[in-house]
């Protein structure tokens, strides 16, 4: 058990270094920095202008089809390379699988198309 220990020593004390490095660093960003904040500072910087709506109010649908159009290309992309790359050791079982999840990826996207996500006002 004390050799178990021992192995995750190096990892307590890189753990223990990174806590006060971070510590540290706080503690010097508010020692250094100027702490007075103007108007300038303060104002909205995303857009650049003061937000004049609720920001809980209901999103729009087609916000969300967008997202999964983005994960169904997404995910297709994260799995085809690996897929090329193996595809000589995995045979026709690989094959099949990857067949059937661009089958699955593919009735996603009709979906999509067909709800009108791929056409914006």
């Amino acid at each position: 058990m004390d050799g178990l220990l021992r192995e995750y020593l190096p990892i307590l004390i890189f753990i223990g270094i990174a806590t006060a490095l971070a510590i540290v660093i706080l503690l010097a960003s508010f020692i250094v920095a100027r702490q007075r904040p103007d108007s300038e500072k303060v104002s909205p910087y995303e857009c650049g202008f003061a937000p004049f709506n609720d920001a809980r109010r209901q999103f729009d649908v087609r916000f969300y089809l967008v997202a999964i159009l983005f994960i169904i290309f997404d995910l297709e992309v994260a799995f085809l390379f690996p897929w090329a790359i193996s595809l000589s050791s995995i045979g026709i079982f690989g094959f099949c699988s990857m067949l059937l999840f661009l089958v699955i990826l593919t009735v996603g996207f009709i979906y999509e198309w067909k709800k009108g996500a791929l056409e914006w006002e």
